[in-house]
């Protein structure tokens, strides 16, 4: 029987360091950690970003997992316009509060996470790209939601998962908070899904005016929301500017 085959072992282990990370590596910082040289490394890397396992910075040159890695199952994030046209904003948007960002679209029943961006601070933070997230209990979700882009409806759930003391699990509040997520034009999430953590998500548009995902911002509660638990004006001001930003790109009338 063959023996493994070495580049492929490189590979695989160059993908477990980026996933096992809570930032970006330089080349260099791989190499090292891997025992490799840096031409090795850089070959191997320039490979896994050619299939989209891999994304480089453009303006640091460091590295990161690939959206494509992360689903293998499905084409959907290979051909997601949303999550490229929205690159920009979304970095943007965390410089300015202060705050991760994460880009939401609807997948089986919950929202995958196509792009996050660290809050910019030195704290250890995790890499969300990939994950589900509850629709019923996180602002992305409640976006997706309330306008009609996601598949589940609250009314046809009875068993919705209560994460928190505070998750709206009974179906007829979960209603009366997407109406008023229609209304206000975005949705809060505070403690409902993570004791401690908040967030707030605003929808994003495509052609025609159709919710096509949600941006949001989270973090702790105590930097998310106010001194009486309401989300801070400021935030969500640039929160949905943003996301009319990010319409535009993808060809939204003016909203």
């Amino acid at each position: 029987m063959a023996g493994p085959v070495q580049s492929i072992e490189r590979a695989a282990a160059i993908l477990r360091l980026l996933a096992g990370g809570p930032r970006r590596l330089g080349l260099g910082e791989v190499a090292a950690s891997l025992g490799l040289a840096k031409g090795t490394a850089h070959g191997i890397l320039r490979t896994l970003q050619h299939v989209d396992f891999v994304e480089q910075d453009a303006a640091t040159g460091k590295y990161q997992l690939g959206a494509a890695l992360l689903h293998l199952g499905t084409s959907y994030l290979d051909v997601n316009e949303l999550r490229s046209r929205s690159l920009n904003w979304a970095d943007a948007l965390a410089a300015r509060s202060g705050e991760a960002v994460r880009l939401g679209t609807p997948l089986e029943g919950r929202v995958l996470v196509v792009h996050h961006v660290f809050r910019p601070d030195d704290s250890f933070q995790t890499l969300d790209v990939g994950a589900l997230l509850p629709l019923h209990a996180s602002s992305l979700g409640k976006v997706l939601l309330a306008f009609g882009t996601a598949t589940a409806e609250p009314d046809r759930a009875p068993g919705l998962e209560a994460y928190t003391r505070h998750t709206l699990a009974d179906p007829e509040r979960l209603a009366r908070a997407l109406a008023a997520v229609r209304e206000a034009g975005w949705a809060a999430e505070i403690q409902e899904m993570t004791m401690g953590e908040a967030g707030i998500a605003a929808p994003i548009r495509g052609h025609g005016g159709l919710v096509v995902g949600a941006i949001g911002l989270s973090g702790p509660v105590e930097r998310i929301c106010d001194g009486q638990g309401r989300p801070r004006p400021a935030l969500i001001s640039l929160l949905r500017e943003a996301a009319r930003a990010i319409s535009r790109d993808l060809g939204a009338a003016r909203w």
